[in-house]
């Protein structure tokens, strides 16, 4: 099982949880996209060091984080998360785009979007 208490962000994508969500999505200076993941899913493992990269190629100018939704239900119900990988982007402590399943190049997409619309 992976250590979902890994803020080694120099890794890859940091992961949160409930607890500390609010910090660092919503009270988050720059965009933050939220991987919504569990374990037991194959296209989230799949996608997992492409999201890795992205939190290593984007660092500073946006945020990439990892929500594991076993462990951490209260903000998968909170984003009516039904399917995984599901992403969402943030900004300014609000959803502002939102995806499901692992395709690379519309996740790209996302992040430029979100540093376009700043």
């Amino acid at each position: 099982m992976q250590d979902d208490k890994n803020d080694n962000s120099s890794k890859g994508a940091k992961h949160v949880s409930d607890d500390t969500f609010r910090k660092e999505v919503l009270k988050s200076k720059i965009p933050v996209l939220v991987d919504f993941w569990a374990p037991w899913c194959g296209p989230c493992k799949a996608l997992a060091p492409f999201i890795d990269k992205m939190a290593r190629e984007y660092r500073g100018k946006v945020k990439v984080v990892k929500l594991n939704t076993d462990q951490n239900p209260m903000m998968a119900r909170r984003y009516q998360i039904q399917s995984i990988p599901t992403l969402i982007m943030f900004d300014g402590g609000q959803p502002i785009e939102r995806r499901t399943g692992g395709n690379p190049r519309v996740i790209r997409d996302m992040i430029e979007e979100a540093l376009l619309g700043r």
